[in-house]
C-alpha cells in the first residue's frame, strides 16, 4: 500500500452490514461495484476508458479508487484471479478529508498524453515541474542578462564609452545576444542526441561570454517539451519568465551597485547571482524521451528544414520580430534619460518592461493552449505594433506615457518569447525539437547582431532624435506579423484563417 494512503474499509456507515459483513459501505466519493468482479470474459465486454472520470465508471468494472493521480486500480487485462480484493484496493488519503464530489467529477482519470508519433507526455508532476524550475533558473540568467543590456549600454554610454557613438556602444551587446543565438544551431542537434546535462554543466563556466549563455538557452528551452504536449504553451511560459524576473532583478541590482561598488564589483555580484541560478539549473534540467543514436546526421545541424514553407515564414518572422525587440531593450532606458529622466528612473523603466513581460510569457502560453500558438504569438505582434505606433512613437517627454508603454509593450514582447518555441514546436516531430530551435535562432541569431547598431546609426544620423529608430521598430514588427501569419495560413489553408492552430 502507497505510504500516503490508507483503507477506506472503516467509513461505511452501519446500515450496510449485510452486504459487507462487518465492514461499512463505501464513501459515495468511490465507485464500488456491489456486484463481484466480472469473469475474465465478461471485462472484455466492459472495459473503462482510461480517460473517463469517476461517476462515468462502468457499473460491472470491479472497483475503482482514488490516488493521486486518479488511476482505476483494477485492471481488466488482469486474470481474475490476479484481481486485489475489495479490502486492499479502495483507499483515500491518509491525512486530510477527501475532495468533494465535484472536484472528483472534473478531473480526468488520467493527464497523460500522446502525440501523433506516439510519445507519451506526462503534462505535469513532480519530476516535470522541477525541470520547468531548472528551466526557469537558466533563463534567469541567460535571458535575465539579456533583458538587462540597457542599463549596461546606458552607464556604459554615460561613463566609460561617453565619447563614443550609440551605434558603436551597441555592437558589444549585439555581439553578445548574437553569440547567444548563433551558438545554438550545434548546440541544439547535441541536444537532441546526448541530452542536455552535458550543455548546461558547460554553462556556469562560460556564462561571461555569449558562448555560454547560448550553452543554457536553447537545452533550457527545448528540455520542458520532453515533458508537456498539450500545456506545453503554459509550461513554457511559467519557464520564461525566469528571463523576465532576471531583467527585473540585475537592473535594481545595478541601480543600486553602480554608484555605491562601481562597474567592476557591480558586475561581479551579478556574475555571482548568475552561477547560483545556474548550478540550480545544472541539477534539475533533464531530458526524458529517448535520445537519438550517435551519428554524424544527429550531431550536426540541417539547413535542409528550411524547404518546409511554413517553417521557413515562421523563422523569417521571429527574426524580424527579434530584430525590433531588442531596440527598445536596449534603448529605452538612454531615450527616458534624453527625455527628462533621474538616472534612477532610467534603470526603472527597464525593470517595468520586465514586470509586464513576466506577465506577458505566463498569460500567453496559457491561452495558446486552447486559442492555437501562432493564433496567439500573431495576437502578441499585433500589439507590439500597436504599442510602438500608438505609445512609444508619440510619447515624447511624457514619462507616464513611457511607463504605460513599458509595461504594455513588455507584456506583449514577453509574449512573444514564450510563443516562439511553441509555434517551433508545432512544425516538427519532438524528437527533432532542439535541431529545428537552434536553427531558426541561428538565422535570428543575426538580427540581434544587427538590430541594435542600426537603431543606433539611425539615432546618431537623426540627430539624437528617436523618431527614426521607433518608426524602423514598427516596421521590423510589421513585417514579423505578415511573415507569422503567412506562415500560420501555410499550413491550415487561406480560406480558414480563422481556426485555431
Amino acid at each position: 500500500m502507497p505510504p500516503n494512503l490508507r483503507p477506506l474499509s472503516d467509513d461505511v456507515p452501519p446500515g450496510n452490514k449485510e452486504q459487507h459483513g462487518s465492514k461499512k459501505a463505501p464513501s459515495p466519493l468511490v465507485s464500488v461495484c456491489t456486484t463481484p468482479i466480472p469473469s475474465p470474459e465478461e471485462q472484455s465486454q466492459n472495459r473503462v476508458d482510461e480517460k473517463s472520470t469517476l461517476d462515468g465508471a462502468d457499473p460491472n468494472c470491479g472497483v475503482v479508487y482514488i490516488n493521486p493521480d486518479l488511476s482505476l486500480i483494477h485492471d481488466p487485462s488482469l486474470p481474475h484471479e490476479a484481481q486485489p480484493p475489495l479490502e486492499q484496493s479502495l483507499y483515500r488519503p491518509s491525512s486530510g478529508e477527501p475532495p468533494s464530489h465535484d472536484s472528483v467529477h472534473r478531473v480526468p482519470v488520467s493527464r497523460v498524453t500522446t502525440d501523433a508519433d506516439g510519445n507519451t507526455y506526462p503534462e505535469g508532476g513532480l519530476e516535470a515541474w522541477l525541470v520547468v524550475l531548472g528551466s526557469f533558473m537558466g533563463l534567469f540568467a541567460s535571458l535575465g542578462l539579456i533583458n538587462t543590456i540597457g542599463s549596461f549600454q546606458a552607464y556604459l554610454q554615460t561613463n566609460q564609452l561617453k565619447n563614443y557613438s550609440s551605434g558603436s556602444i551597441a555592437w558589444i551587446f549585439g555581439i553578445f545576444a548574437f553569440l547567444t543565438f548563433f551558438g545554438g544551431v550545434q548546440i541544439g542537434p547535441v541536444f537532441d542526441a546526448k541530452g542536455p546535462r552535458l550543455l548546461v554543466l558547460m554553462a556556469p563556466l562560460g556564462n561571461g561570454y555569449g558562448l555560454g549563455t547560448s550553452l543554457i538557452f536553447t537545452p533550457a528551452i527545448s528540455a520542458v517539451g520532453h515533458f508537456f504536449n498539450a500545456r506545453r504553451g503554459v509550461a513554457t511560459g511559467v519557464a520564461a519568465t525566469g528571463g523576465s524576473m532576471g531583467g527585473i532583478a540585475f537592473p535594481l541590482i545595478l541601480e543600486t551597485l553602480f554608484p555605491r561598488l562601481g562597474w567592476a564589483w557591480a558586475t561581479r555580484v551579478v556574475a555571482l547571482v548568475c552561477l547560483v541560478s545556474l548550478i540550480i539549473s545544472c541539477l534539475l534540467i533533464k531530458s526524458r524521451l529517448p535520445k537519438k543514436p550517435a551519428s554524424k546526421e544527429n550531431v550536426l545541424p540541417d539547413f535542409r528544414i528550411f524547404r518546409d514553407p511554413g517553417f521557413a515564414l515562421t523563422t523569417a518572422g521571429i527574426f524580424f520580430i527579434e530584430w525590433g525587440l531588442f531596440i527598445p531593450v536596449s534603448y529605452i532606458s538612454t531615450y527616458a534619460l534624453a527625455h527628462g529622466a533621474s538616472e534612477k528612473l532610467s534603470y526603472q523603466v527597464l525593470a517595468f518592461l520586465n514586470v509586464g513581460s513576466v506577465l506577458g510569457r505566463a498569460i500567453a502560453g496559457f491561452i495558446a493552449d486552447y486559442v492555437g500558438r501562432f493564433n496567439a504569438l500573431i495576437a502578441t505582434v499585433a500589439l507590439c505594433l500597436v504599442c510602438n505606433t500608438c505609445l512609444w512613437l508619440p510619447a515624447g517627454s511624457s514619462l507616464p506615457v513611457i511607463i504605460v508603454y513599458c509595461v504594455l509593450f513588455g507584456f506583449a514582447s514577453g509574449s512573444n518569447i514564450s510563443l516562439t518555441p511553441v509555434c517551433i514546436s508545432q512544425l516538427c516531430k519532438i524528437e527533432n525539437y532542439g535541431r529545428y530551435y537552434a536553427t531558426a535562432y541561428t538565422i535570428v541569431s543575426f538580427g540581434t547582431l544587427t538590430g541594435m547598431p542600426i537603431a543606433g546609426d539611425i539615432l546618431s544620423r537623426c540627430n539624437g532624435n528617436y523618431w527614426g529608430l521607433i518608426t524602423f521598430t514598427i516596421c521590423c514588427y510589421a513585417v514579423g506579423l505578415v511573415c507569422v501569419t503567412s506562415a500560420k495560413l501555410v499550413h491550415v489553408g487561406w480560406r480558414r484563417p480563422w481556426v485555431v492552430y
